[in-house]
């Protein structure tokens, strides 16, 4: 009879490592469960501070996952504000920040990933990233004073999102992007000019083929929260930018600094194979996990909330289930909200695609886009349309062709 983990433990209180637990228990696992996260905050949701947050419309309180109260009746020992920093796979011994170590038998790796920041640019006060709770609450009482001046550095979906959230609650807001147009490389040149548009047509100052050289506090400032001065943003083509916060999206890297030495094969995430193991008893998911896809044939590290919420129960069934786990076979979803504008993509698009627009037009703002490569499709997006892609999705989960795609 096939002898499962003892104890397991889970690190990252993250959404991944929130819904690994949950599946645990709800599988049966009555043995020694323990939660480990840096953060002193109980699990909670990211998508919305970039959203309901920052709109003003939630307290950043209220992000918290559904399920959590349930820790205790789980039985979960928690280690929150608790950050690991090393482990010894031979040993099963997880090593913690306040100088303690846990042992297991099984243990899921759901760090997630941390945002990058601009060399030589001190992350403090008035220049944040958008990552936590913190942030958003500072971000979001910026937002909160009259005709404040938000300077946005890099145009992904984060940072766009900020800039729509900072537009709507009345800012005058400049978004600084390296490349030639915002998103290019995730979405395309004619879907990324389209997404330009919609902040172009909301009053956004977009400024793109330019990067920040320096940001200088405003010594004649007045004071704001946390002792914090305006700053100014100087541009590499010399311009000036006054700025009453400065949020940095210049995108993430897994966390994986604390898994270095362990063993565990690391290249942009922990390298997992087509069930979620990065080795015997050790599974990985969510923004961290960088895994085999049979689907896709290649190895993928997917930032979206919805990968997180599938994988972390997909993580937890193959710890328990060993040499019979199912392959995670999911197909990658993101959504995200600008002026009330939904933007959605299925897939994985690469450069090298063919593009074919099946609904609406480039010109007017609303359409749905898709991709495919060598007859079969790959990817598909909407703007505008989001009801239209409910469709395209169940083909891609169906492995369709590209023509069966265009026929719809």
């Amino acid at each position: 009879m096939k002898r499962g983990p003892s104890s397991i433990v889970v690190v990252g209180a993250s959404l991944a490592g929130f819904r690994a637990v949950e599946a645990l228990r709800d599988q049966g696992f009555d043995g020694d469960l323990a939660l480990v996260g840096a953060e002193r905050h109980l699990p909670y949701e990211r998508p919305p501070l970039s959203k309901q947050v920052l709109l003003g419309k939630w307290s950043p309180d209220r992000a918290r996952l559904r399920g959590v109260e349930r820790l205790e009746e789980w039985d979960v020992e928690l280690h929150l504000g608790t950050a690991a920093v090393g482990l010894d796979v031979p040993s099963r011994l997880v090593a913690l920040s306040n100088g303690k170590e846990l042992s297991f038998d099984g243990l899921v790796v759901a760090t997630g990933a941390e945002p990058r920041t601009l060399p030589g640019v001190e992350m403090t006060g008035r220049v944040r990233t958008l990552r936590t709770i913190e942030d958003a609450r500072v971000i979001s009482e910026v937002l909160g004073a009259p005709a404040s001046r938000v300077v946005v550095v890099g145009a992904g979906f984060i940072g766009l999102e900020v800039a729509a959230a900072s537009v709507m609650r009345g800012a005058n807001v400049t978004v600084v992007e390296l490349a030639d147009v915002p998103l290019g490389n995730v979405v395309g040149t004619r879907t990324a000019k389209a997404c330009a548009n919609l902040h172009l047509s909301n009053g956004v100052d977009l400024r793109t083929g330019v990067s920040v050289k320096a940001i200088a506090p405003e010594p004649e400032g007045a004071k704001e929260p946390e002792g914090a001065e305006r700053a100014k943003v100087i541009l590499s083509d010399g311009d000036r930018i006054d700025a009453d916060i400065v949020v940095v999206g210049v995108g993430v890297r897994a966390c994986t600094s604390w898994l270095e030495g362990s063993g565990l094969r690391l290249d942009n995430g922990v390298l997992c194979d087509d069930r979620l193991f990065a080795a015997p008893g050790i599974v990985a998911a969510g923004d961290v996990a960088r895994w085999r896809s049979t689907r896709w044939g290649a190895n993928l590290r997917v930032e979206h909330w919805s990968n997180a919420a599938e994988q972390g129960p997909a993580a937890a069934r193959s710890l328990l289930a060993g040499s019979e786990a199912d392959r995670f076979t999911s197909v990658p979803f993101f959504w995200s909200d600008q002026y009330g504008t939904k933007i959605q993509m299925i897939g994985v698009r690469h450069s090298s695609d063919e593009e074919r627009i099946v609904r609406g037009s480039y010109e007017d703002g609303r359409f749905v886009v898709v991709w495919g490569r060598d007859g079969r499709l790959t990817a598909a997006l909407s703007l505008g349309m989001a009801h239209e892609l409910v469709a395209y999705r169940r083909l891609l989960e169906e492995d369709a062709s590209l023509g069966d795609a265009l026929a719809l």
